[in-house]
């Protein structure tokens, strides 16, 4: 019999894994894809919106400078400082709040949209926190997402990462679930929710591979845990592979690095 996988323990070092580094200096590349959501769900003037998981605020932006009353929430205080300060920085009035995504401190039926980017996918239990973004969602209010898919670039990034790491823990999901349609119908379709999905592409502009490496190592939590994990063998072996991986998805040729990453933009609605 199985040991039944000890899922607050992932938990604290997925924390671990996100307060290192900085990953504001690489969400706030990724601002396009919380405005592009933001228009996906139609907010509306004066909407209650909580975002999930938020990182350093993209999509609670993207709804505040909609007119939107916004919650901003993630288990990582540091992140959500570096929300608030973005948020001061444009006089947007937004509440930020920390709170595990598991866990939301919200009544049933708060929220008129409901939103995250490539955050909630990466929650240790993943039916537990699709079950709370539909709770906190009212009758026909939205689940708005962005979600990497396994076959992009992020999904094959972390792909690459796991070769050169020891394995999860056996009953481990990976967060590329979230990325396949197959799985979310999984989640959302019992609790009569229509799913829209829209496959999109962001793309990662950078000098080059050894340039994106370099940033990522050094601020974007999950590489740079990984690195700092390995010894300089092992870190010198990673680093070609993710360069091998960067240089045969690169779109730019030799004169920059422009890799085409693919996401899932999902907008679930309540019946």
């Amino acid at each position: 019999m199985s040991t039944p996988i000890d899922l607050s323990a992932l938990k604290n070092r997925q924390m671990a894994s996100w307060a290192s580094g900085d990953y504001a200096v690489i969400g706030t590349t990724l601002q396009i894809v919380g405005e592009q959501l933001a228009e996906a769900c139609d907010l509306l003037c004066d909407e209650r919106v909580l975002d999930v998981a938020a990182g350093n605020g993209n999509a609670t932006l993207a709804a505040a400078r909609r007119g939107c009353h916004v919650t901003s929430t993630d288990y990582v205080a540091t992140l959500l400082e570096r929300g608030e300060d973005r948020a001061r920085a444009e006089r947007l009035e937004v509440t930020f709040q920390v709170a595990d995504a598991e866990a939301l401190p919200f009544e049933d039926a708060s929220f008129d949209a409901v939103l995250s980017t490539f955050g909630v996918m990466f929650t240790p239990d993943q039916p537990k926190a699709a079950a709370e973004l539909a709770r906190v969602c009212r009758p026909g209010g939205r689940i708005g997402l962005a979600n990497w898919t396994p076959e992009g670039f992020v999904g094959q990034m972390f792909k690459t990462l796991g070769r050169h790491l020891p394995p999860p823990p056996p009953g481990a999901q990976p967060p590329s679930n979230w990325g396949t349609e197959a799985w979310l119908h999984t989640q959302f379709d019992e609790r009569d929710f229509l799913l829209q999905v829209t496959r999109k592409t962001f793309n990662f502009r950078y000098r080059s591979a050894a340039h994106f490496i370099d940033t990522f190592r050094t601020w974007y939590g999950p590489v740079h845990k990984a690195f700092a994990a390995l010894p300089p063998e092992g870190a010198k072996a990673l680093e070609n592979d993710m360069t091998e991986l960067i240089n045969r998805m690169n779109r730019a040729g030799e004169k920059s690095m422009v890799v085409p990453s693919e996401y899932l933009e999902v907008v679930i609605t309540l019946r």
